[in-house]
């Protein structure tokens, strides 16, 4: 599982995405799908800049709280965890995850009702040394 936050004019957004993926070695790119319904789609449609944290089976907490219905500020979201300000998104980036990437959408592809996505890697904020992935499968973490 991930998090996505972005920086907007107003707030912190973030949202828990369940397609994210590798596109490129070379350069790093990534890709991330998104409902077109949902704000944060609006504001990744006017915000290049975003952060992508790789959750922990033990982060499962704040998987949740990111995948609620009427969330509010991802800065309250994660006011109890670690976190920073990533050096090149201005996103809040989640610490003790898997990895935590800082982006930049470089094309946006229309598909059904989500938009991928596409991103260039900015920066690697950090990389564990072990830890598992949380992950989803049947509507259940694990």
């Amino acid at each position: 599982m991930v998090v996505l936050t972005v920086r907007d004019d107003r707030d912190d957004l973030g949202t828990t995405v369940t397609s994210f993926m590798s596109v490129s070695l070379e350069p790093p790119m990534v890709a991330v799908g998104v409902a077109n319904s949902s704000y944060l789609s609006e504001v990744l449609h006017r915000q290049d800049r975003w952060a992508a944290t790789v959750l922990t089976a033990g982060q499962r907490a704040l998987a949740g709280r990111f995948a609620a219905e009427g969330r509010p500020s991802a800065r309250l979201l994660i006011a109890a965890a670690p976190h920073h300000r990533g050096a090149k998104s201005d996103a809040l980036v989640i610490e003790g995850g898997l990895a935590a990437l800082e982006c930049e959408t470089g094309q946006r592809i229309e598909a059904g009702d989500h938009t991928l996505f596409v991103a260039e890697v900015l920066e690697i904020d950090y990389i564990a040394a072990e830890g598992d992935p949380l992950i989803r499968v049947n509507r259940r973490y694990r």
